[in-house]
């Protein structure tokens, strides 16, 4: 067995970060066992599932993850890399708040929320998936159609006495056919979609890579050229998946809401005048924007 120790910087509070995995039922590719977290990376052509687990006070947390067997430093680093990803540890939290405690929106937000960080999607595939079915319908019914489509097309995997998938490679999407996702509640612009986007990162044609060394507005030009892909699912690609601070979903329905109900911008604002709003946080506009929606769901 293998042991991996991370390191974490600044509080975190680790129910809350990964309340989003378990919100709307159990998740395949996330597998919850106590105190500790297992999942299931595709590293080389492998499938290497791993377990996290956490220990401590939220000022004051210790993650450990661990992999079967002696573990190659190809995996190491992707573990690693994994679960600082799923933790939200490369955020910088402590600058955060150092601004957010002057700010009169967020200051009671941080104090409520202490330790609360977004995670960040592991693949470019799953990152625009999830964008792809949360388009226009409720959150529930978006989980279940990833879900239907991780438990056909991703790798089971176990560690211990727990199971979890892979999420599907895009060279697997891309020879689904458009039936098949339709049998899963896909709508037909849907199912195009998944099977477009996974063919374009299958064939090279859109490289992850690429777009996490592009700048903001190379990536929303990169994604919005593919079919199914607009502001809105690049705005949260940029958010969610490649973390970037200085990014304001304006165009997303909840985001609104938070924004009318804490900053006080009219319901029938423009999305530049959220987009202006949002500016004056800066580079720390993603974690702002997680904890005025964070508060309001509480």
């Amino acid at each position: 067995m293998s042991e991996i120790a991370l390191r974490v910087r600044g509080p975190l509070d680790v129910a809350a970060t990964l309340a989003r995995y378990r919100r709307f039922g159990d998740d395949p590719t996330n597998a919850f066992a106590g105190d500790s977290l297992v999942r299931a990376l595709r590293v080389e052509g492998e499938v290497v599932p791993y377990e996290v687990r956490w220990s401590g006070p939220v000022d004051d947390v210790r993650l450990a993850a661990r992999v079967s067997g002696r573990a190659r430093a190809r995996v190491v680093d992707a573990v690693t890399a994994d679960v600082e990803r799923v933790f939200g540890l490369g955020f910088d939290i402590d600058g955060f708040y150092a601004m957010a405690k002057r700010d009169r929106v967020l200051s009671p937000l941080v104090r409520r929320h202490h330790g609360f960080r977004p995670t960040l999607g592991s693949s470019a595939l799953e990152s625009l998936v999830g964008a792809i079915v949360a388009q226009q319908v409720n959150l529930t019914f978006a989980f279940r159609l990833r879900e239907r489509l991780v438990r056909r097309w991703g790798t089971e995997a176990s560690f211990a006495r727990s199971r979890v998938f892979a999420f599907p490679e895009p060279s697997t999407i891309a020879r689904a056919l458009l039936a098949e996702l339709r049998a899963m509640h896909y709508s037909q612009r849907k199912a195009e979609y998944v099977i477009e986007v996974a063919r374009a990162l299958a064939s090279g044609s859109l490289e992850a890579a690429a777009l996490a060394a592009s700048d903001d507005a190379t990536v929303i030009e990169r994604l919005t050229a593919i079919r199914g892909i607009g502001r809105w699912s690049a705005d949260w690609y940029l958010a969610r998946h490649l973390g970037r601070g200085a990014v304001c979903p304006a165009g997303d329905l909840a985001v609104r809401k938070a924004f009318v109900r804490f900053c006080g911008i009219a319901p029938t604002a423009r999305e530049d005048a959220i987009r202006k709003r949002s500016a004056a946080w800066g580079a720390h506009q993603n974690l702002a924007i997680h904890y005025l929606l964070a508060g309001l769901r509480t």
